[in-house]
């Protein structure tokens, strides 16, 4: 059976709630480009992309500051602007030279005086807004100029344009007007000089809301990016988002009680409950279905509910079943197994096609050999917290065929229990080495007052670190019960 993944928090992510996904753009695209996309399509923030890379972010806000801090007469150059912006940018046509061309030198002029002073301040690769007048056009180009816009749909004659492409100077035509022109020319900047890619806060898929809602609050933004595990764009998340948010679907197995349930259970959305242990704090927002029976395994309940609606489990499914049961019920020696236990086990069994005295054998083995397992996989083998008086202590188990494995389980995780009860903020922790065959649990134990309880409860001597329990094999019938009494008195 493959191994299911392990899902340590079923709090709500990002990947749960409807984010909006507002196509990436190239970062050649013009500052008016990006304008009109935004105000198309009802938007303030722009993702700025490469393929399926986040580049950086551009707003409604960025957009209007870079219009109006554009003072430098060279910022095209600077910007490295793309020659195609600037002709769609004023709807011109490409009269001579290359569209695709870039902007790297020069500064924008607009030739308004007479040849004789355009000598003057005109120099090499400059970008010369100018009309009709042959001999400025004629100027501009004998200048060295290394684009030319020619206003107002104005004819350009033969000789201009031959001349033009001696020169390797470009020749665009608009119907625009000079000051026009000179108005949207710093709006065909592209926009990956101006967006944000420093210090820009985005999110992954799987962040947690309760963490995105307090970055959020941290800054004035109003949209920001989210990628998936690979960092690939994925969309765009406002505060309104988090608004509307799916909780995640949660049914609880084998347990009801809050410390023993998965971290984040609380923001989840909790519909069954399907449990055989004492009623525990799980609390829940509204009804939800709630199934306990005193029986020595959960899977018992859940063959009855696969009979109640008429469903036979499949060959995997009836394994698996069966062997929660003969684990549950330590192949039905434990006080908790009764026998619609052991007769949901023998039928599960046939279902499967297993012996179960050979798959019990062979399973119990499997799980006490841990040689090859570290302290921490060990000791959380199987291993639940509980709370009672004002006290929270934690209960492992874990049985064996074998005492000598039991034996070097002790030593293994002894020291590691010391550890985990600071970590956990735990007043004691118990660990029951089970003995199948013969029915008796070694107890060790951490903790101040754990020697003493162990005492009083069960009526045995214990040493500095465990006591013998002949005939308790249940954690969930004999020994919490028995802990949580004392406690109580």
């Amino acid at each position: 059976v493959e191994v299911p993944q392990y899902m340590e928090n079923v709090a709500t992510q990002l990947r749960d709630i409807e984010y909006r996904y507002t196509p990436g753009v190239d970062p050649s695209i013009s500052l008016k480009k990006a304008w009109n996309i935004l105000n198309d399509e009802s938007l303030y923030t722009l993702p700025i992309t490469e393929g399926k890379k986040l580049k950086g972010i551009i707003t409604v806000g960025g957009i209007a500051h870079s219009y109006m801090e554009s003072f430098d007469s060279d910022i095209l150059a600077q910007a490295e602007t793309p020659v195609k912006n600037v002709i769609e940018t004023i709807d011109g046509k490409l009269i001579v030279g290359d569209a695709e061309a870039v902007i790297t030198k020069g500064k924008v002029l607009i030739a308004a005086a007479n040849p004789d002073l355009m000598e003057d301040y005109i120099k090499e690769n400059d970008i010369v807004i100018l009309g009709n007048r042959y001999e400025s056009q004629l100027c501009a180009i004998e200048m060295s100029a290394g684009i030319i816009i020619v206003c107002e749909g104005a004819k350009i004659s033969m000789t201009i344009k031959t001349l033009a492409k001696e020169k390797g100077c470009m020749i665009i035509s608009t119907p625009y007007d000079t000051y026009t022109v000179a108005r949207l020319m710093n709006q065909s900047m592209p926009i990956g000089h101006f967006m944000v890619r420093e210090e820009l806060i985005k999110f992954k898929t799987g962040d947690f809301v309760d963490y995105a809602r307090e970055i959020m609050a941290q800054n004035r933004n109003r949209d920001f990016p989210i990628e998936n595990h690979l960092g690939e764009y994925c969309g765009m998340v406002s505060r309104r988002n988090l608004l509307n948010m799916r909780r995640k679907k949660v049914i609880l197995v084998d347990h009801n009680e809050k410390t023993q349930a998965v971290d984040g259970i609380e923001d989840a959305e909790l519909l069954e409950i399907i449990d055989h242990h004492r009623l525990g704090t799980v609390t829940t927002l509204g009804p939800v279905y709630f199934r306990n029976e005193p029986l020595g395994c959960t899977a018992t309940i859940i063959l009855k509910m696969y009979k109640e609606n008429c469903i036979v489990p499949d060959k995997k499914t009836a394994g698996l079943l069966c062997a929660a049961i003969l684990s549950d019920t330590l192949m039905f020696r434990s006080p908790t197994c009764t026998p619609l236990d052991e007769a949901s086990a023998k039928e599960l069994a046939e279902i499967a096609g297993i012996n179960i005295l050979e798959f019990a054998e062979a399973m119990f083995t499997a799980g006490s050999n841990l040689g090859n397992k570290s302290q921490e996989e060990i000791f959380y083998q199987d291993f639940k917290k509980y709370s009672s008086e004002n006290m929270n202590f934690g209960v492992g188990q874990i049985s064996s065929l074998n005492k000598i494995e039991l034996d070097e389980i002790k030593k293994k995780i002894l020291p590691y229990m010391q550890k985990k009860l600071k970590e956990r903020e735990l007043d004691m922790i118990f660990y029951l080495l089970t003995d199948i065959i013969n029915e008796t649990s070694e107890v060790i134990f951490v903790g101040d007052n754990a020697a003493n309880l162990l005492k009083n409860a069960f009526g045995v001597e214990a040493d500095e670190e465990s006591a013998i329990l002949k005939g308790i094999v249940s954690r969930k019938k004999q020994f919490i019960p028995a802990l949580v009494g004392q406690l109580q008195q």
